[in-house]
């Protein structure tokens, strides 16, 4: 049986600076391509707190750990990526990488 290869998913709890979560939302809009474009990256959402409107969530699918941080944060996309979105932040990203649970 065809089984898909295993990724990757990455989690950053991100909370802005509140007043600037427009400004915010317009940055990611501007930076998705770079992170979309990587190699090994399968999928990219942004997320808005609906209680919490200051806080979002990044979620990317990777091939691999190894992918996320050697195609993009070993890289000038993420440095292109950082100076787009971090201006914004309130504290640093919490970033965490999950896989699947089997059923």
């Amino acid at each position: 049986m065809w089984q898909a290869a295993a990724m990757v998913l990455e989690v950053a709890l991100i909370d802005v600076i509140p007043g600037h979560e427009e400004a915010f939302a317009a940055a990611y809009a501007q930076g998705h391509p770079l992170l979309a474009s990587t190699p090994g990256c399968r999928s990219v959402r942004m997320t808005r707190g609906q209680e919490s409107p200051s806080r979002f969530v990044l979620l990317v699918e990777w091939d691999s750990i190894e992918a996320h941080e050697q195609n993009f944060r070993a890289t000038e996309r993420f440095v292109g990526w950082r100076e787009l979105i971090g201006p914004h932040f309130a504290t640093p990203p919490r970033v965490e990488h999950f896989v699947d649970v089997p059923a």
